[in-house]
């Protein structure tokens, strides 16, 4: 299916911007956090994995130093100036790829101009990372039309600084790390702070990943983060009074357990219980996974919603629902909130010969409730950013 798409992106390709030479061809993955939510700024662990969906590139260098952007999903197209990039809002999407060019020429040699069409399947505003997986196949597109031999780990971050300097979203590194450094069967045990990861077997036999978007778009995150953030750090100063640690994930349960007192405000403590639970629910979903033992990955990824609703107020009604009616079907072996909250996707592990019965039901049932129609995306564990040859 995914060679079928990069032939149509081809052929659209061809038909705009006509036949030639030289044609190459690049995918980047959407991505989900299988858990691990609201704790990257808490000094814990995320557990990502790259799909097998995500975005599509057709490119062909040209003789000077334009660019010109199209893509599949969207009417505008943009040319551009690669020696006089700016951000213009008018320019909309086209922001993303142009702020990772400006990263990319402060490190790496010059962008030749070149012709290109996206097309992307990552449905846009559901947390999946369609905003990172645009700027990470625009980096590693770049970088092999420039012959330059910039990492993929700093592509990667230089994807985040586009996103941050030149875009002006504060987003963090996880997004753009899992799809440029996804492996296929595997997740990613990542610390945020230090960029030190781990590959872990994610082989699903048998069971497939399905994301349901609420529709729900995520209206109040932004303000609930820095909400959120600040409540996790009034918990970390009274903490700090008596323990010696830089984040909240720096402790076990029993660690907190032990001093949970010490947080003055009842609400910041419920918050720092969520940060250092979640991280110790991380540390044994790896360890589940590394014996096969799906059963309590999923359990696992039950308590996670299950905190996020409770301790760290983040989900929203939606999601709730959601996560209520999957909890409902068998051969559903968990499910959670992913990403942000007050909105977006649930995340969830179900038995192949379930998927059907999940997708039917789940959202019959999710549509009775809320008057809102959900998709479903069935997802396998994907590779990260690279170039498709013999298109």
């Amino acid at each position: 299916m995914q060679k079928q798409m990069m032939e149509n992106v081809k052929n659209e390709f061809v038909n705009r911007y006509g036949e030639g030479s030289n044609i190459r061809a690049f995918f980047t993955p959407g991505r989900v956090n299988i858990i691990g939510e609201h704790i990257d700024y808490n000094g814990g662990f995320v557990f990502p994995c790259a799909l097998d969906f995500g975005t599509y590139a057709v490119v062909r260098k040209r003789n000077d130093r334009k660019a010109r952007f199209a893509t599949m999903n969207f009417d505008l197209e943009v040319t551009v100036d690669l020696d006089n990039i700016v951000y213009d809002e008018a320019h909309d999407w086209v922001n993303y790829p142009k702020g990772v060019i400006k990263m990319y020429e402060k490190i790496g040699p010059k962008v030749p101009g070149f012709d290109v069409l996206y097309y992307g399947d990552i449905p846009n505003g559901s947390g999946l990372s369609s905003s990172a997986s645009l700027e990470v196949l625009t980096a590693t597109m770049i970088n092999v039309l420039a012959g330059g031999d910039i990492a993929p780990i700093q592509l990667v971050q230089l994807s985040q600084k586009a996103e941050n300097e030149f875009v002006g979203v504060n987003c963090g590194i996880m997004d753009q790390f899992a799809v440029g450094m996804g492996k296929e069967d595997h997740a990613i045990l990542l610390d945020c702070n230090t960029l030190e990861y781990q590959y872990v077997p994610f082989k699903l036999d048998g069971v497939k990943i399905v994301i349901a978007n609420t529709k729900m778009r995520r209206g109040l995150a932004d303000s609930k983060y820095n909400e959120r953030r600040s409540e996790c750090e009034e918990a970390l100063r009274d903490l700090q009074d008596v323990l010696k640690i830089d984040y909240l994930c720096d402790m076990d349960e029993a660690t907190f357990d032990q001093h949970a007192e010490l947080i003055n405000n009842p609400i910041a403590r419920n918050r720092a219980q969520h940060a250092v639970y979640e991280n110790q629910r991380v540390l044994k979903c790896v360890d589940a996974l590394k014996k096969g033992d799906l059963e309590t990955v999923g359990d696992l990824l039950y308590a996670s919603h299950d905190s996020l609703r409770d301790l760290y107020e983040v989900t929203g009604k939606e999601l709730d629902i959601m996560v209520e009616e999957a909890k409902k079907i068998s051969g559903v072996l968990g499910s959670r909130m992913t990403g942000a909250g007050f909105g977006g996707c649930t995340v969830s592990l179900v038995e192949d010969e379930q998927v059907d019965a999940f997708i039917k039901n789940v959202g019959e049932n999710y549509q009775k409730r809320t008057n809102l129609e959900p998709e479903f995306y069935v997802a396998n564990v994907g590779q990260g950013a690279y170039e498709v040859k013999g298109v």
